[in-house]
């Protein structure tokens, strides 16, 4: 049920947040050649609430989103209760954060699926079924509070997650399902000058994945600069439903340039 990742920048560990209100922390294992080779030393315990229990209802454990503070702090987007919650380094008990306004008009299973942090420290959010003229909402950080914006969407596909490439532009992770052709994963580039409030955002086409590709559910992405290769190393995690039909997969990917 995993739908948010964040990779540590030095690429050794990872966080996952689950739709059952989970956490999962692991050591990843790489090849000689740098190829991901699997977890080791995995921790899977329950996000905490604001009074340091753990989570227990379905309205307030389903966490979509996850985003990493460059002092260490931990966002996490929930759906259902739609809120944000922020997690200290070294404290159990998180904070709630003020969220968007219009979050409280959105369905209850399609709150905040994408959540990054800009390179100049603000946060960029963006909802999974929270439409307006075929585009969805999202919202952008500042000193005030929320700033609206949206995202364009087509072909079916809606935003599961997003990721901040170290130059600042955002990759955004879509998801589609038709009985048809299955599920389908694609990643979109949004350019870092573009995203302001108001913008109406529209990422450039960089990948897409179909069957016979390994992909399922795709609904975290993580990047980081490899500092000994210089790569740009993307990562994906799928949320397999607590289906015994799916699996739960992490993929790693070379975003060329």
């Amino acid at each position: 049920g995993f739908s948010g990742l964040a990779v540590a920048a030095d690429g050794t560990r990872l966080i996952a947040v689950s739709d059952h209100g989970l956490r999962l922390e692991a050591k990843i294992l790489y090849t000689p050649e740098g190829r991901l080779a699997g977890l080791a030393s995995a921790d899977l315990g329950s996000l905490s609430d604001e009074q340091g229990r753990s989570l227990r209802s379905a309205a307030e454990r389903d966490a979509e989103a996850i985003a990493v503070g460059p002092a260490g702090e931990i966002i996490v987007a929930f759906e259902r209760d739609h809120r944000l919650l922020r997690y200290l380094p070294g404290q159990l008990v998180p904070e709630r954060i003020p969220a968007p306004e219009e979050l409280a008009t959105a369905p209850a299973n399609g709150g905040i699926e994408g959540l990054t942090f800009l390179k100049d420290g603000r946060l960029l959010a963006i909802a999974e079924e929270l439409i307006q003229g075929g585009s969805a909402v999202g919202w952008i950080s500042d000193a005030a509070g929320w700033s609206p914006l949206t995202y364009a969407l087509d072909d079916g596909f809606v935003v599961t997650d997003l990721a901040t490439l170290p130059e600042g532009d955002v990759l955004v992770l879509e998801r589609r399902y038709t009985m048809r052709i299955g599920v389908a994963a694609r990643v979109r580039r949004i350019q870092a000058g573009s995203i302001a409030p108001g913008a109406e955002l529209a990422g450039e086409l960089i990948a897409e994945l179909r069957p016979p590709l390994v992909l399922d559910n795709m609904e975290g992405i993580s990047a980081r600069r490899d500092p000994g290769s210089g790569r740009t190393l993307i990562y994906m995690i799928s949320d397999d439903n607590f289906n015994p039909l799916q699996r739960t997969l992490l993929l790693m990917f070379e975003l060329m340039e």
